[in-house]
């Protein structure tokens, strides 16, 4: 009989151990990111870029931008390139401003100051989406993600904390 009751014990014990570190396999989380916007010293000059190369960005997450003097702008991949933008994408100069990355691919930021985006102020983001499921049998596939798409595969549907603390209190009692 006691050794039922530890067996059982040890059981919740382990089921909740279980259950509790892989929660984060169940939470879809958006991130926001920290960047000080400056022009980088001459030291590292694609600083921003080799900073963004290490990030894995998500639809969703956001990037805070924190800077003086200064201002952010989107642009398109040409005006990247060329380092001027009169019609930008997004544009702020307010010295603190969070753009939140809403869509997957990729994302053009430069300074609007004369001279910093020559001087290396300018990033280039990539976003990445989640994967789907599988599209159902007959889809033409004209409206999913490309096969060129990369992502991480989901699964379970995404669950909230509250939701996953209730499952658990009643699997508890259930033993």
């Amino acid at each position: 009989m006691a050794s039922n009751i530890i067996m059982m014990a040890s059981c919740k014990l382990l089921l909740y151990l279980i259950l509790l570190s892989s929660i984060h396999l169940f939470l879809v989380d958006s991130h926001e990111y920290q960047i000080d916007w400056d022009v980088p010293s001459s030291k590292e000059p694609n600083y921003y870029n080799l900073w963004a190369a290490d990030q894995r960005f998500l639809v969703d997450d956001s990037i805070h931008f924190k800077y003086e003097k200064d201002s952010l702008l989107v642009v398109t991949k040409e005006e990247y390139e060329k380092c001027h933008s009169s019609h930008p994408i997004f544009f702020s100069n307010n010295g603190d401003t969070t753009f939140m990355l809403d869509q997957p691919g990729l994302f053009y930021f430069i300074s609007g100051i004369s001279g910093h985006c020559e001087r290396r102020q300018r990033m280039i983001v990539k976003v990445l989406e989640l994967s789907k499921p599988p599209p159902p049998a007959g889809h033409n596939g004209t409206n999913g993600p490309s096969d060129h798409s990369v992502g991480v595969k989901i699964i379970a549907a995404p669950i909230t904390v509250p939701l996953l603390m209730s499952a658990m209190v009643a699997l508890f009692r259930w033993f």
